[in-house]
């Protein structure tokens, strides 16, 4: 300890020629003698210049200590190089044990840099703001729909016979993938931006043990929802065949804006483009980027890589996702009057199926589709003895 302060006032008294600098040089032990791993030395005086040195950039840290005492230029630049050196752990626990520092790679939207710093631009500078910014305009522009326009209503009046719009099946079906969708859009939600309005409201210590709750909630959730999306889609996937009708709904962008009558089949094709596009192509991208953050797909090696890139593509998908289901939610609920209760109960009036879905009101009034799917549950007959 006492000779490498010593050393410290010899290499501060050279420069500055200080007689501090004369009593820590008469204490200074004979040439050669070794006094750890770094030898004491006026940087000034350091010759020849390492830059100037043959093979100065493949120099090894021992022989660059000779010119530049201290300096750790090459091991810092293997560190970086992404090249794995020797760990002790078991590669199939943990494949980039030796691995300190990721490659330097450029995902879209941030710079050339290491992978995990450019993972961080990514989600800081854009997944983050505007993804954030996406939802609220889409929540802004639902709000002023409802506020101008008001929720649709059935202009004729109910006639008292029902049609079975949804089975039990159906409605099981629908509201487990929906309540599984709502614990993971809010989960996911807070775990991105409640930090922003959540953490100085709770404070740290509660705001911690809520998101980990969360998470959890999120990580176990997630597989159901990706086994109700599949039975989802194979329930519904015969009445969301595209038809010409359907190019006539868009068109006229389904009498949205000018109250027109567009007929439509069970389903019209806003209702199609949210089970091809929402549930079908966003979903199962959520789904496949989400088992493997889960890490529950076999054989798949999890680097911080394959996380990073993961996690870029579940964010992405998973807002697109939430602003196409934001409508559905909000038409199937507030902004169609009956939508909701035909979920609830699986009937809906005939004024109501004339109203908004014409053709397959027609098709039921012609034979082609049974107003009753569901075969009612005939009474038991009483066994009892007549005089019980």
């Amino acid at each position: 300890m006492l000779r490498s302060l010593l050393a410290a006032l010899a290499l501060f008294g050279a420069m500055l020629g200080s007689p501090a600098a004369q009593a820590a040089d008469a204490a200074q032990p004979p040439a050669g003698t070794s006094m750890g791993a770094i030898q004491s030395a006026n940087i000034f005086e350091v010759k020849p210049d390492a830059s100037q040195d043959p093979g100065y950039a493949d120099q090894t840290n021992a022989e660059r200590a000779k010119v530049q005492p201290g300096n750790n230029a090459p091991n810092w630049r293997l560190v970086n190089s992404g090249q794995p050196g020797y760990s002790s752990l078991p590669r199939s626990e943990a494949p980039e044990a030796g691995v300190l520092i990721q490659r330097f790679v450029q995902y879209p939207g941030s710079k050339y840099t290491s992978a995990g710093e450019a993972w961080r631009q990514v989600r800081n500078n854009w997944l983050i703001p505007y993804g954030g910014s996406l939802l609220l305009i889409v929540l802004v522009a639902i709000a002023l729909f409802y506020f101008t326009k008001g929720p649709l209503t059935v202009h004729g009046a109910e006639t008292g016979r029902k049609i079975e719009r949804f089975t039990y099946f159906e409605r099981a079906a629908h509201w487990v993938n929906a309540i599984a969708f709502v614990i993971l859009a809010v989960s996911g939600l807070i775990m991105a931006f409640g930090k922003f309005f959540l953490l100085p409201i709770m404070g740290s210590a509660l705001f911690g043990w809520m998101t980990w709750l969360l998470k959890t909630a999120h990580n176990f959730v997630g597989p159901l929802f990706a086994v109700s999306l599949v039975v989802v889609f194979l329930t519904f996937i015969r009445d969301n065949l595209p038809t010409r009708d359907d190019m006539v709904w868009l068109r006229k962008g389904g009498g949205l804006f000018n109250g027109q009558h567009i007929p439509t089949g069970r389903f019209n094709a806003g209702e199609k483009l949210v089970f091809w596009g929402g549930v079908l192509f966003l979903g199962f991208i959520v789904i496949g980027s989400g088992l493997v953050l889960d890490r529950v797909i076999p054989g798949l090696v999890y680097t911080r890589g394959t996380m990073q890139v993961a996690h870029m593509v579940h964010a992405v998908a998973t807002i697109l996702m939430m602003c196409m289901f934001m409508g559905h939610i909000y038409l199937g609920t507030i902004g169609m009057k009956g939508a909701y209760k035909a979920m609830k109960t699986g009937y809906v009036d005939e004024a109501w199926a004339r109203e908004h879905h014409e053709l397959w009101y027609n098709d039921i009034q012609a034979g082609k589709i049974p107003a009753q799917r569901t075969q009612p549950a005939q009474k038991k007959p009483d066994t009892r003895p007549a005089n019980a």
